[in-house]
């Protein structure tokens, strides 16, 4: 095992039983979704504005808040692109997607996270599995989960023989540093 992820695996290690700051990096965290249609997947990205989470994986005590740009959408398509920031997500109304945590369990490797998802003005309650590993640079972070935009108030933007799905699916690759909290 190389000294550096040796070091960073003994301090992350010893963090699970105190308060603990995960700091994301935004140049190096990624946020892409993927919509499925009738003939073939759209994909795209979000960029990461800044991201704090507070945690105690004793207690299971979880705060802090992940903001992304919703105007940052870009799904590689200027017309599909425009019609999401306008007619669906409303972005130059609701510029922000905000997730808030307030509870963790699991272990650093794999737990879940409990929290408010807040898009297009609306709170809607999330849990989502998230998993980390130590780098020699921090903690790499990835998470899964679904957002059913439909359910939750938004426009479907199927027109006549272009059906979309009706929930997005969310795919987050991120890298933070880890630091004691107070």
């Amino acid at each position: 095992m190389k000294p550096t992820i040796f070091i960073v695996l003994t301090a992350t290690t010893s963090l699970l039983g105190q308060k603990t700051v995960l700091e994301l990096n935004p140049a190096q965290t990624h946020v892409e979704f993927t919509l499925s249609d009738v003939l073939h997947t759209v994909q795209g990205s979000f960029k990461l504005k800044r991201g704090t989470v507070h945690y105690d994986f004793a207690t299971g005590k979880c705060s802090g808040q992940i903001v992304i740009d919703a105007q940052s959408g870009d799904s590689g398509s200027q017309a599909r692109d425009k019609k999401m920031h306008h007619n669906i997500l409303e972005s130059d109304r609701y510029p922000e997607i905000v997730f808030t945590p307030d509870h963790v369990e699991g272990i650093l490797s794999k737990a879940s996270i409990h929290g408010l998802f807040r898009i297009h003005g609306k709170e809607h309650e999330m849990t989502m599995v998230v998993e980390a590993i130590p780098s020699s640079n921090g903690l790499d972070v990835t998470a899964h989960f679904v957002v059913p935009y439909v359910e939750w108030g938004m426009k479907n933007p199927s027109v006549l023989f272009l059906r979309v799905g009706d929930q997005v699916n969310i795919n987050v690759q991120a890298r933070g540093r880890v630091q004691p909290g107070t």
